[in-house]
């Protein structure tokens, strides 16, 4: 496909090779700035492993949201001291507005896999790390 068609036409877009973002979640992305020129979306696969978690942190610039495709028990903790504690299970729906610090553990024994969206297209997003807030979820 030529450069100049890329947004004036729909694309099929293959998956493609995954990556650990720096707060600790492997990506996928699919849909993205990088992958179709996207300008105001990010649509790809999250997976946390089993008795694994994600590290302390904000999106200072996006609202994510993510639907637990499969997996057993994540615990998502959010608020200004992760404070607020919650569990999904598969078939769940999450969402963390902008600026709000985030951990989410994999309490299960099976991957816990996430759709994701967000609302900002780069698969580099506007993460900030809080390792400040890291020992406050065991």
């Amino acid at each position: 496909m030529a450069a100049e068609d890329e947004l004036t036409v729909g694309r099929v877009v293959q998956g493609s090779g995954s990556y650990t973002s720096r707060q600790g979640s492997v990506y996928a992305p699919g849909i993205s700035a990088e992958t179709v020129g996207a300008k105001a979306v990010f649509l790809g696969m999250v997976t946390i492993a089993p008795g694994g978690r994600t590290k302390a942190h904000l999106h200072a610039l996006h609202e994510s949201a993510f639907y637990l495709l499969s997996g057993e028990a994540v615990e998502l903790c959010t608020g200004a001291r992760l404070e607020q504690r919650d569990t999904a299970h598969a078939g769940d729906y999450l969402f963390i507005p902008a600026n709000v610090p985030h951990v989410a553990v994999n309490r299960g024994s099976a991957p816990a896999v996430f759709i994701g969206v967000r609302n900002e297209p780069t698969a580099q997003e506007s993460v900030v790390m809080l390792p400040e807030l890291d020992g406050l979820v065991p």
